[in-house]
């Protein structure tokens, strides 16, 4: 299995020239680095006019292994070739790295750049990717894998803190500014090209003080809290290492090259609809940075939220009345970490009452509402404490909590909402504190802690009676002036006190059905069912020619092909179609067929846009603008994997991914409108699918502005 990595990106606020003055320092060796013992130029380029300087090095490494190791693989030393190619012009300097020892057996590659930041020249950028392949090893395939993984993350971390230390030296010598390259005809004087071998030393200018402060040391833009953000346009749409920090958290060399990757990954398959940074990580944090497992239930969770349309649940959906009167919980200030503080107090709930008149749909769809509310209070905390903020902290009281909460459907209720919120918002849970636990305590806990997952177990902290009160109790996680004042604090609790629901708000099954049909299909999206020689196809009519068509769906399962054809005469409706043009008859997933089998490409009908091949998981927006009136046939077709070439074999990935699709069946969930061309300002701008677009996970994020433009949402 090949090994990647893949950094932020790193900005340093000096200019380029100095960065690689310092750089340079770094060799024939460095100190900070015990395993680089030597190097040895083994080839060299320059330009005539001094602007491109290649150079090529065989680095001499002593690699901390086993002596062991060592002796069965007959080496001491491992040796890298690395070549530099400087080019002064475009101000960057790019570093490609491989191994020679081993080579046949070990594959590692690794890629640096030093840029110029887009948004201020006098800061310098560098980001860095590499790749580790072990074929064989005498056996020691895993071994030589963490050693190498363990060298290479220990390295990552000094490379800043090497280029400081020479950035430092270079000052204490007076040197704090570097020219930058001019053409010959313009340099000053000849010794210009006499500097190749320590270029900070013959072209070093001494800046007074108060120039520096003026000139290079400008800060980007501020949070309300005063802490610095990232320059606005870290290039290539990639993250910025101090972001991370500041709003992610510390994390390892290779968890920040997870996020990156995942987040890579989304921006090539969601177009425009990715969640926010913090939301993506959550997801890797629940799966311990497993990237494969990590998007198989991000790329899940998405899907849900479009198809119940979560992201707007907070704007467009009112808790009904009972809920708001009888449901004993709330939000109540912070934590002593600066966690969102919600307060439950589920012994004085009446969960069969509210169910009885709610149903379970309703309740779910309130805790969404919360869990949406503790997202959003997360984000606000991190501004206000300046300092990333996750998750939130939920307090559950349970004094008065008897046999009758046992009730086997509020049980089942509860269960529910647990494995829906468990998939859906992974590691948004900090901290639960369990206070006051009678004696029936333990028969609930049985029965629901199977469902929960084993990192949010860990969080709980259960106390039964006062015990809550003594050492390393409620005071030491909550501030004494916001203790509620029913658990004898000092703070008044706007937390509603529950009750019983009265009987007369109890509903019959039947209505409390139709009610939950109603909640949960309330969606602009349909699905369909695609299988192998049977493709799902819907009509589109036109009558003003330069009407756009505009399409938004995810392939939910399998690969398929999305194509558009157009016909002047229209296809005959099959019999079960009961919804008109869309022939679509429920919103399960169906399979609706228009093209009769008679019909003849070129004759019958004509293709518009080119065939395009959709990947599971991919979230697809498009348009299309129409030439003539007449009907449009949107369809999406069973993909199936191309035969072996002559010239080449089918690669492992794709060969597993076809293993994957069973019965030979493919779903989609899509939604489509058609816009006048005089309504349409963009592709997708007007479609009304957009508020698929993880509204408020992905809407303008705290970040570089690198994430602000990939996660605005198209509206």
């Amino acid at each position: 299995m090949v090994q990647k990595y893949q950094s932020p990106v790193r900005v340093y606020k000096h200019p380029f020239e100095l960065i690689m003055a310092a750089y340079e320092r770094r060799f024939p060796t460095c100190p900070l680095i015990p395993m680089f013992v030597d190097s040895d130029t083994v080839n060299e380029f320059k330009s005539e006019d001094g602007a491109i300087h290649v150079i090529e090095r065989r680095c001499k490494l002593d690699i901390d292994a086993p002596r062991l190791l060592k002796k069965i693989a007959g080496v001491d030393y491992v040796y890298f070739i690395q070549k530099n190619s400087l080019n002064s012009r475009e101000r960057t300097l790019h570093i490609e790295a491989r191994n020679e020892t081993f080579s046949n057996r070990v594959i590692i590659n690794e890629h640096c750049c030093y840029s110029v930041h887009p948004e201020n020249e006098d800061w310098t950028c560098f980001e860095q990717s590499a790749s580790l392949d072990i074929k064989s090893f005498f056996g020691f395939e895993s071994t030589v894998e963490k050693i190498a993984m363990k060298q290479y993350t220990s390295n990552i971390k000094k490379g800043k803190e090497i280029i400081e230390y020479y950035l430092r030296q270079l000052e204490e010598e007076g040197i704090t500014f570097v020219p930058r390259w001019t053409p010959p005809s313009l340099a000053p004087s000849s010794e210009m090209s006499s500097s190749c071998k320590k270029p900070a030393a013959p072209l070093a200018v001494v800046v007074p003080d108060p120039a520096l402060k003026e000139g290079l040391s400008s800060e980007p833009l501020s949070t309300p809290s005063g802490v610095p953000e990232p320059a606005v346009g870290t290039p290539d749409d990639k993250l910025d290492a101090d972001y991370i920090k500041r709003y992610l958290g510390d994390l390892t060399p290779l968890q920040e090259s997870c996020l990156i990757r995942l987040r890579q990954w989304l921006q090539e398959t969601h177009k425009g609809k990715i969640p926010k940074d913090e939301h993506i990580l959550r997801f890797l944090r629940a799966r311990d940075f497993n990237i494969d497992k990590a998007r198989e239930t991000l790329c899940q969770s998405l899907t849900w939220r479009k198809q119940h349309q979560v992201d707007y649940i907070l704007d467009t959906w009112q808790p009904p009345q009972v809920l708001q009167d009888y449901y004993a919980g709330g939000w109540h200030h912070h934590d002593k970490d600066g966690r969102p503080l919600y307060v439950l107090r589920l012994g004085q709930m009446d969960t069969k009452g509210l169910v009885r008149a709610l149903g379970e749909e309703a309740l779910l769809r309130y805790v969404l509402s919360i869990n949406e509310e503790g997202l959003r209070r997360c984000e606000e905390n991190t501004k206000v404490f300046g300092r990333p903020i996750s998750s939130w902290t939920c307090l559950v009281d349970l004094e008065g909590l008897n046999m009758r909460h046992l009730w086997r459907p509020g049980v089942k209720a509860l269960l529910r909402i647990i494995e829906v919120v468990e998939a859906n918002y992974p590691e948004t849970l900090g901290r639960l504190l369990i206070l006051r636990a009678p004696r029936v305590f333990p028969v609930l806990w049985t029965l629901v802690s199977p469902f929960i997952d084993d990192n949010t177990r860990r969080k709980f902290l259960i106390y039964a009676g006062n015990d809550y009160q003594g050492p390393g109790g409620l005071l030491d996680y909550i501030d004494k002036e916001i203790i509620p004042d029913f658990l004898s604090g000092e703070c008044m609790c706007e937390v509603p006190e529950g009750g019983l629901v009265p009987k007369s708000l109890y509903r019959t099954a039947e209505e409390l059905e139709n009610e939950d049909l109603k909640l949960w299909t309330e969606t602009i999206y349909q699905s369909a069912s695609v299988f192998k020689g049977a493709p799902h196809e819907i009509l589109v009519q036109i009558v003003d020619a330069s009407s756009v068509i505009t399409w938004d769906f995810d392939v939910c399962k399998g690969d398929i092909v999305f194509n558009i054809y157009h016909s002047k005469r229209s296809p005959q409706p099959p019999k079960k179609d009961s919804l008109g043009a869309h022939s679509i008859t429920s919103p399960g997933g169906n399979n609706a067929q228009l093209i009769d089998r008679i019909w003849q490409l070129g004759r019958d009908y004509s293709m518009v846009e080119s065939p395009l091949i959709c990947k599971e998981g991919e979230s697809v927006q498009g348009s299309h603008v129409t030439r003539w009136p007449g009907f449009y046939i949107l369809q999406w077709k069973f993909h199936s994997m191309p035969a072996c070439a002559a010239t080449s074999l089918p690669r492992m990935d794709d060969v597993l991914a076809s293993l994957q699709v069973s019965s030979h069946k493919c779903k989609v969930m899509y939604y489509t409108e058609v816009i006048g061309s005089e309504d349409f300002r963009g592709s997708m701008t007007s479609l009304e699918s957009s508020h698929s677009g993880f509204s408020q996970l992905s809407a303008a994020t705290t970040s570089s502005s690198q994430s602000y433009s990939s996660s605005m949402v198209s509206r």
